[in-house]
């Protein structure tokens, strides 16, 4: 059924769908943990986390001075957020002597914010 069909259909049917109900089972059961998924998830629900993350998709590698000026924030506030999305694996550094650049962890990253600009601009 398609997204237009769906918003007026109306399912009055008593019947349990047998062949769909297993295939949902073994869909959810491909997922894994859903708890964790699901706190994957919540990296991105927050704007500095989420704009930390899109800067550093395009520019690749970047301090935290950089970052901060690029963000018009402060350095502290950015470190607090980087701390945390290298913790969950989001981000990944590296040092240049004195100096730490920031990147994405990885590619899946990068995949995930630009799938989802991407699904905003089909909109």
């Amino acid at each position: 059924m398609d997204g237009s069909n769906q918003k007026n259909c109306k399912c009055d049917c008593k019947c349990i769908h047998e062949d769909k109900l297993e295939l949902a089972r073994v869909s959810l059961g491909a997922f894994g943990d859903f708890d964790n998924l699901s706190n994957f998830f919540k990296n991105f629900s927050d704007t500095t986390r989420l704009k930390i993350m899109a800067v550093l998709d395009r520019v690749e590698a970047m301090c935290v001075n950089d970052i901060a000026v690029a963000l018009d924030m402060t350095k502290s506030a950015i470190s607090h957020q980087l701390k945390y999305l290298k913790a969950c694996s989001l981000v990944k550094s590296d040092k240049a002597g004195k100096t730490v650049f920031y990147s994405l962890d990885d590619d899946h990253i990068k995949d995930i914010i630009e799938k989802g600009v991407e699904h905003l601009q089909e909109k």
